[in-house]
């Protein structure tokens, strides 16, 4: 019998949702932009998030075929932004608008909450900055001092839309309460929240893990869609549903998606410890971790440098490799990951043709993938196998034999790994399968698995030690 799972999706820009069957086909899907105003990146109106929810629901409920049984929808569960964060009052409104991630007004309260943290938190996370949770508390209880008073809980995105669905607002997951301060190892909100920072103990919700079970789906909003017996799942973060939806869930399982950014993301046995904070860790529901970290190295490059008739580069590509030149395409100054540079600048081969140029660049970003993993090898001491990939970069098949022959491991395309898909797995994992492990193994597709070409292997190595002798020369590594 088939069995349904929504996932819902509030992006930055706008929100998605679909509805997936327990194979992770999908039965339908719709998405609907924003209409933000010029303060969206600082704040926004999460009764415009759940207006746009509604809506989208609404859609594609409506628009299911005459002979579908909605009765066999049975979840529904939520991904958004991390370090987003939204005052409630007592009555579950609003006290003000979400401030956003993106927002970076308090810088100066992060800088304070680092401090604070890395005397208090040993093993766990303190590279708190202006993108978290804990600083936009912090702010705001310095910039609106008079309602303060009238908060009753401060929750993320995406707990904002469970509460919506369920009216159960008080329970996050590990993943959304990690920049908020949550202790990822005592599994504690740590009394410095309270002791230092004067966050109140009643402002913070309960934490449990992904894919918890919250409540059910309101009653009027089922007799309003048709639907019975949906149960809500706790939300997750935007990166760690789209590291479900590529199927890298798994312990030894690593994703790398490339899209505007490098991000890499996979699940260890042991926290992984970053003593230069290029990387994190999130709580696997099962009990490991998930680090991750994030460069600004990725394919932003070729939108800005070569738009037109990616295939024909890419042909050319195909003829240039290898191209034994060392390369690299950062588009800004400065890189954070996997080497920790302000001052970083590109790599651009000189007595280069165009051509030779993109081949190479596409070696370049390869290697700052491999570099990347070196050192998640190294801090963690467990080997990388395979790498699961999804992104834009993902489509371009020289680019992912380039890639596999770098890292010298398979490399396994997913079809689908959109946030929503991530949302909807996490929906059904412990509703109609037992794990995230199992509903990800099942509801995950591979596109395509390209292996290590032994000639470029061999070739590469070389390279790749050239590129990594470049970047000592700069004091870059």
């Amino acid at each position: 019998m088939q069995a349904g799972f929504i996932g819902i999706d509030i992006g930055t820009q706008g929100a998605r949702v679909i509805l997936v069957d327990q194979l992770g086909g999908v039965i339908a899907s719709t998405s609907r932009s924003f209409i933000l105003d010029d303060m969206a990146r600082e704040e926004q109106s999460p009764m415009m998030w759940w207006d746009t929810c509604t809506m989208l629901l609404d859609e594609m409920l409506d628009g299911l075929p005459a002979n579908m049984d909605k009765s066999t929808i049975q979840a529904v569960s939520v991904t958004s932004t991390s370090g987003t964060v939204i005052p409630l009052d007592s009555n579950n409104q609003p006290v003000h608008a979400a401030l956003m991630y993106s927002d970076g007004r308090s810088a100066a309260q992060a800088k304070r909450i680092h401090k604070i943290a890395s005397k208090h938190i040993k093993n766990g996370y303190v590279g708190f900055n202006a993108s978290c949770g804990i600083s936009k508390m912090c702010w705001f209880m310095e910039a609106y001092p008079d309602k303060s008073d009238t908060i009753a809980l401060w929750i993320h995105a995406a707990d904002y839309i469970v509460g919506q669905l369920s009216g159960q607002y008080q329970t996050t997951d590990y993943t959304n309460a990690l920049k908020s301060g949550y202790d990822l190892e005592r599994l504690e909100w740590p009394p410095y929240l309270i002791n230092k920072l004067g966050v109140k103990k009643e402002w913070l919700q309960t934490v449990v893990p992904s894919g918890t079970v919250v409540g059910s789906l309101r009653k009027d909003l089922a007799m309003q869609w048709g639907l019975k017996d949906v149960r809500v799942v706790v939300g997750i973060t935007d990166g760690c549903a789209s590291q479900i939806a590529s199927g890298a869930v798994k312990l030894g399982d690593w994703n790398t998606t490339i899209g505007t950014t490098l991000v890499i993301k996979g699940v260890t046995k042991n926290q992984l410890i970053d003593p230069l904070g290029r990387l994190y860790s999130h709580r696997h529901p099962e009990g490991y971790w998930m680090p991750g970290g994030a460069s600004n190295t990725g394919a932003d490059w070729i939108t800005m440098n070569f738009p037109s008739d990616i295939a024909k580069w890419n042909q050319a590509a195909e003829k240039l490799i290898p191209t034994g030149k060392v390369a690299w395409p950062l588009l800004q100054e400065g890189e954070r990951y996997p080497v920790s540079v302000p001052y970083a600048r590109a790599i651009i081969p000189e007595q280069i043709s165009k051509q030779e140029l993109y081949a190479a660049n596409l070696e370049g970003v390869a290697c700052i993938e491999r570099l990347a993993y070196e050192i998640i090898e190294e801090l963690s001491g467990e080997k990388i196998v395979a790498v699961y990939t999804a992104g834009g970069g993902s489509n371009s098949d020289v680019w992912l034999r380039i890639r596999a022959s770098v890292l010298n491991v398979p490399i396994y395309k997913c079809k689908a790994a959109s946030g929503a898909l991530g949302a909807a797995i996490m929906a059904a994992s412990n509703t109609y399968y037992r794990s995230v492990t199992e509903a990800a193994s099942q509801m995950t597709t591979m596109e395509k698995e390209v292996y290590p070409d032994d000639r470029l292997v061999v070739q590469y190595e070389k390279q790749y030690q050239q590129f990594k002798q470049k970047l000592k020369a700069l004091n870059y590594l």
